[in-house]
């Protein structure tokens, strides 16, 4: 949720001719407008890449009326959800063929990963941070050539581009992008397995990997896509929040690299203006503080059980566990068994006036993004973040002891979590 009155939205692409660096200058990037954020639905998609002659965001379908007829071998062509069938019915593609074996979207995309609620916030809450991959193990076994790339996972590109390869072989994967597919994992995945391939100086510009196009000319579907589970080793990222943009040029290191012409300098100065100050807390994980205009705040991106108990360190037959794979200093995170004993746990803090992050805080409610739940408090003007360390740690000691909760909420409970559904969004 990094749009908004408080959100990233990049800068525009500069005049033909203007001689900025490949990375601000590809022309693949300068088609993307400035209005694409993370989030946005092509209204009507464009052909582009080199994968399917066609780009299709999560939700959307190819409204090319040239493929409008039945193919030879009997297969339907996709069409527009509200145009006439091409099988001859009369009745819309969305009433008809349409409607039938449409995937759906993946809503908890970075499930699997130790580090899902900062993956989860890089993708909605962070609008400039960086973090290096390593590839996993059995990537690496299967792809021998691919070891010892430099690969960085950061917010977004210029022109929200999906990847990029610098000169020097060196690897940008963004996590926000403009066109989502049904899968954000796995379409960061099939960005990063076309960067490792693609030659220096390449601009990654192809569909999402998980676009309901691409998805339904896959041979066993979505589930046959890799996703970030499969090609990532399973070690937490080390996250760094930027101030700005100036990890988008290469590293200067000494005598190698330029410094900034005037035009990238100003290209650079505008997209950096557009950063909202923010800062991860070091005491709790994936918890960050923000600073827009004239508000405060803090948000607390929490985790949960995978579905059946299959995520690796998140337990289905309890309500916390430990997991001592963590940053250095950071406290562990109690992992709910499910978001209603999450909520339960919230419930309990808020009547018993645990649920604050410092003197002057408020509650304001929280929402859902990528399948988990996101607590915010509004903090007291001129909060920052250095003062939310210590009782963010004291607030998730609170937590833990709710969530390990058993016995059931109280009638003035039961109103107060009432209260807290009702003050919720879902992120879509």
């Amino acid at each position: 949720m990094s749009g908004g009155d408080d959100g990233l939205a990049l800068p525009g692409p500069e005049s033909p001719g203007a001689r900025l660096p490949r990375i601000l200058q590809e022309p693949a990037i300068a088609r993307r407008t400035a209005s694409q954020r993370p989030g946005a639905r092509s209204t009507r998609p464009t052909a582009t890449g080199s994968r399917s002659g066609s780009s299709v965001g999560a939700g959307t379908v190819d409204r090319d009326r040239s493929g409008a007829q039945p193919s030879t071998d009997g297969e339907i062509a996709v069409v527009g959800p509200r145009e006439p069938c091409p099988c001859g019915s009369g009745r819309r593609y969305k009433a008809c063929h349409g409607g039938r074996g449409r995937p759906a979207p993946v809503l908890r995309p970075f499930v699997g990963r130790r580090d899902e609620p900062d993956l989860v916030a890089l993708r909605e809450l962070v609008p400039s941070a960086t973090a290096p991959l390593q590839l996993s193990a059995a990537h690496l076994e299967a792809h021998p050539e691919h070891a010892g790339r430099r690969i960085i996972l950061g917010t977004m590109l210029p022109q929200a581009a999906p990847a990029l390869v610098r000169d020097d072989g060196e690897i940008l994967i963004a996590i926000q992008t403009a066109v989502p597919g049904l899968d954000v994992s796995r379409d960061i995945a099939g960005a990063l397995l076309a960067a490792l391939d693609a030659t220096p100086g390449s601009v990654i510009d192809t569909p999402a990997a998980s676009s309901p196009l691409l998805v339904n000319q896959q041979a066993g579907g979505l589930a046959a896509l890799p996703g970030l589970v499969d090609v990532l080793d399973p070690a937490p990222l080390e996250i760094t929040v930027w101030d700005g943009f100036g990890w988008w040029l290469p590293s200067t290191d000494g005598a190698e690299g330029d410094a900034p012409n005037q035009e990238a300098a100003a290209l650079l100065e505008r997209a950096n203006a557009t950063v909202v100050p923010t800062v991860r807390l070091d005491g709790v994980a994936a918890a960050y503080w923000r600073h827009p205009g004239d508000r405060w705040h803090l948000r607390w991106s929490l985790p949960l059980a995978a579905p059946g108990g299959t995520d690796a360190g998140s337990p289905s037959d309890s309500d916390t566990s430990t997991d001592s794979d963590t940053d250095a200093g950071t406290d562990t995170v109690p992992v709910a068994a499910s978001e209603e004993a999450l909520l339960d746990a919230l419930a309990r803090l808020a009547a018993a006036d645990q649920l604050t992050v410092g003197p002057g805080s408020r509650f304001v409610g929280f929402f859902r993004a990528n399948g988990l739940v996101v607590p915010v408090w509004d903090l007291a003007a001129g909060t920052e973040a250095s003062a939310c360390e210590q009782p963010a740690v004291e607030l998730l000691a609170a937590y833990r002891a709710a969530l390990a909760e058993r016995a059931p909420l109280d009638a003035a409970q039961r109103r107060i979590r009432a209260g807290l559904v009702g003050r919720s969004l879902t992120l879509r």
